[in-house]
């Protein structure tokens, strides 16, 4: 079971509102998470100016999406773990709130920790992304007062011709495999063609929607091969 550091590193949100949703994704990754996809994970709450030990994987609550630096896709640590970024301040100026978008980092992390997992379905692959297709905030739900994200199950990627009954997300919201609520998304490769990785998106683009340089979505289209190093706080 991996050890994954939620570290802060943002100025917007305070070291006390990082532990308490530290407490709450811990509750959500054993009870919710955890039971559906088969990986769990211990969670460690870093404060600001505190060091994050160096075997386990880091999550870190950052301000700004252009601390990724543009020329690079910053994903593993000095110790080769996943590394994950969330961007608090970049969240809360486009009215967003952060605590979902550190929950879905956290599970989209735990699903495909590798950014590599994909479940084929016709002649298409859809990559793990396990939050993305419900990730609205609307769709969150709360835990002891702190709003986490909602997610698919694995039967959100089961071909529709087997008529599964569901649940397709924790909050039994989509009522299909491979469909997705408002504010959605989901990425696809086509095994016919040669246009790469797709995005298809329930609404109009928004912040959310677009990828962020160093986002998961932006290193699954450029390769394993240009990703680089980088530390909890870049």
């Amino acid at each position: 079971m991996p050890h994954i550091a939620i570290i802060n590193h943002s100025t917007v949100v305070s070291d006390q509102d990082v532990e308490a949703m530290t407490a709450a994704l811990q509750k959500q990754v054993t009870k919710d998470f955890g039971p559906l996809w088969g990986c769990s994970a211990d969670l460690l709450f870093v404060g600001n100016g505190h060091k994050a030990p160096k075997d386990a994987w880091w999550l870190a609550i950052l301000d700004n999406s252009d601390q990724a630096d543009a020329l690079g896709y910053h994903d593993i640590t000095p110790a080769g773990k996943p590394l994950g970024k969330a961007f608090a301040k970049s969240d809360i100026d486009n009215g967003y709130i952060v605590s979902v978008t550190v929950s879905h980092e956290l599970l989209e992390m735990l699903a495909d920790p590798e950014i590599n997992l994909c479940a084929q379905v016709g002649p298409r692959l859809y990559a793990y992304e396990v939050c993305d297709p419900c990730e609205a905030d609307e769709f969150g739900y709360k835990i002891d007062g702190v709003v986490v994200s909602d997610f698919v199950t694995p039967a959100w990627f089961a071909p529709p011709a087997n008529h599964l009954k569901g649940p397709f997300d924790f909050d039994k919201l989509i009522e299909k495999p491979l469909t997705l609520l408002k504010g959605g998304y989901l990425q696809y490769l086509d095994l016919t063609g040669s246009a790469g990785w797709q995005q298809e998106t329930a609404a109009k683009i928004t912040a959310r929607t677009r990828p962020r340089v160093g986002s998961r979505r932006e290193r699954r289209r450029v390769g394993h091969s240009n990703w680089e190093v980088a530390t909890a706080n870049g």
